[in-house]
């Protein structure tokens, strides 16, 4: 029996992808940047989805719930775009995705459907309250970030999905952000951990604050016990003398070639105290 031959599809608009990947079962290539780094062959095998061509997927825009951030937009565009202090952690993170050419190739919902417990924009995205925007042929459904991500090189996007878009509620672009990361070397490196932290403030004191940390367990997690004794203190006095009971109460660090579990828990609680530092004195620096 003579086997049907693989099948390469580059659409121009969603609803002509939707429909082939509703008949077909194909891996979905935009910026290929961790797609072709994984494969054992030096081409894809199977059927492919190259989603690139479909303008609608791609930018950054506002309505009256969300900023809306595109699938195939690039980490370059996000560094490019002028966006609300809030999203600062996303750009300083979007500067530490690999080098230049990755951050022009890679796409926003690639790192997500990546799923990698390493990935620097999901601790940013977590701390915004991001959520996730599936389409298939016949529905639309959001999730939370939280609830997309299941576990290493697992999402919940099922294979007649496409993610088109990732949300940001407006409520979430208030206050002002920051993101660190560790790694064996400046550049071009993976995580050993990574933090980012976004506060908001009324006169001085802290009235909102969301805490992520990602690189350090299965998933990237929020720092719930963190932002519990941040809120409600004075900014320029802001002091966390339980940090690292407060940390290790939340994350189980992984050991690996990179890093033990105690020297992951120890530079989350080093990210996390820097990061609160640097917005308590205004040092964020995106440029």
């Amino acid at each position: 029996m003579e086997m049907a031959q693989a099948q390469y599809f580059r659409p121009h608009d969603l609803g002509s992808a939707l429909k082939w990947l509703a008949d077909n079962d194909a891996r979905v290539a935009a910026g290929c940047t961790d797609l072709l780094a994984s494969t054992e062959s030096q081409r894809l095998t199977g059927n492919v989805l190259d989603v690139t061509a479909i303008q609608d997927l791609r930018g950054i825009s506002k309505d009256d719930e969300y900023w809306r951030f595109g699938a195939t937009t690039t980490w370059t565009d996000v560094i490019k775009s002028e966006l609300p202090a809030a999203f600062d952690s996303l750009k300083l993170a979007a500067r530490e995705v690999g080098s230049p050419q990755i951050q022009n190739a890679g796409t926003l919902a690639g790192n997500l459907c990546n799923a990698s417990p390493a990935a620097d924009g999901v601790p940013c995205w977590l701390t915004l309250y991001a959520r996730v925007e599936l389409v298939s042929t016949d529905s639309k459904r959001i999730l939370p970030l939280q609830e997309f991500i299941t576990g290493p090189r697992r999402t919940e996007c099922a294979q007649n999905e496409l993610v088109s878009a990732i949300l940001v509620p407006h409520h979430a672009s208030r206050g002002r952000s920051s993101f660190l990361k560790l790694g064996a070397r400046k550049y071009l490196v993976i995580s050993i951990a990574m933090v980012a932290v976004r506060l908001v403030e009324d006169a001085g004191t802290i009235t909102d604050c969301a805490v992520s940390v990602g690189s350090c367990s299965a998933v990237a997690t929020r720092l719930t016990k963190v932002e519990g004794a941040i809120t409600g203190q004075r900014l320029s006095q802001l002091s966390l003398p339980n940090l690292q009971e407060l940390v290790e109460a939340t994350i189980n660090p992984i050991d690996d070639l990179r890093s033990d579990a105690r020297g992951r828990l120890a530079a989350a609680c080093e990210l996390t105290q820097r990061c609160i530092s640097s917005l308590a004195t205004d040092k964020v620096d995106v440029k």
